[in-house]
């Protein structure tokens, strides 16, 4: 009953997207989210939201159908690069250092670092996306679609050389594709807050920095990733041997598996069933 409801709810949320989307865009507004549990911007429908911890996750009804495949490569540091059924190519965290096979058509950058950003992409690079606003304390606010894409942002706090609180310095990146919802965390510094994980949804593929401490310490993000409960976990900003402190904590919870390919295909129809953390070659 159940998948029933889940299923129901679905289909009346993706018959009015069409014209909501040709709505959204005369009035500049940005589409709503199929990875949030929000409502207010979606007229005459209403999103079901489930708690991991008392249900078990429900997939859309988009499930059913096949959406395509996603191919993520890991190319360095807490650098991704996604690959869109229909061909875009996002690399996350692009600091020009690391990079991927192809020009990418979208960087994000999550922070004012030296190793997370640049200054000076290549110009051929059609959106670059900073995750932070060059006004002190005021929010980055991304809502753009490229092909098949979605990309959106949430923002967190962090700490800064001095040891105080950068207000809104960092984005948490997240791409809708192929009905998957794909998020970064890119340079996390403290636990989310519930209005956070609200804004942020369901994540169908989490990519986490796991460097035991230069962001959060291993037992506070792998409170993060037990609460999102992601399928496909990704990690990435390893320094050295934190990597085991991380595996270490879930105890058995999410199976461990180690990338048997540089490129990771993913799909709606092949997320394990069991949450997975997949250690991707190159890491």
């Amino acid at each position: 009953m159940l998948q029933a409801l889940a299923l129901g709810i679905s289909a009346l949320i993706l018959s009015a997207l069409p014209a909501f989307a040709q709505q959204a865009a005369a009035q500049s507004e940005p589409l709503p989210s199929q990875c949030q549990a929000i409502a207010q911007r979606l007229p005459g429908a209403t999103f079901a939201s489930f708690s991991p911890s008392a249900l078990p996750v429900v997939k859309t009804a988009m499930a059913a159908t096949d959406m395509g495949e996603v191919k993520i490569s890991f190319i360095g540091h807490s650098t991704y690069f996604i690959e869109t059924p229909d061909g875009v190519g996002i690399a996350t965290d692009y600091s020009g250092v690391f990079k991927p096979p192809r020009l990418p058509d979208v960087v994000t950058m999550n922070k004012a670092h030296s190793t997370h950003y640049t200054l000076t992409p290549d110009p051929g690079i059609a959106h670059v996306l900073h995750g932070w606003s060059d006004v002190p304390g005021e929010k980055a606010v991304h809502h753009l679609t490229v092909g098949d894409v979605y990309i959106r942002n949430v923002v967190s706090d962090i700490r800064n050389w001095g040891g105080g609180i950068e207000e809104n310095g960092n984005s948490i990146f997240i791409f809708e594709v192929a009905g998957l919802c794909i998020g970064h965390l890119g340079h996390l510094h403290f636990e989310l807050n519930e209005n956070q994980y609200a804004e942020i949804g369901r994540l169908d593929v989490l990519m986490v920095p796991v460097d035991g401490g230069l962001t959060m310490g291993a037992d506070s993000m792998s409170r993060v990733v037990q609460r999102l409960r992601s399928s496909l976990i990704l990690p990435m900003h390893r320094w050295g041997p934190p990597l085991d402190s991380f595996l270490a904590m879930f105890d058995g919870r999410f199976d461990i598996a180690y990338a048997k390919s540089p490129v990771i295909t993913v799909s709606l129809k092949n997320l394990p069933k069991k949450p997975t953390i997949l250690v991707p070659q190159g890491l």
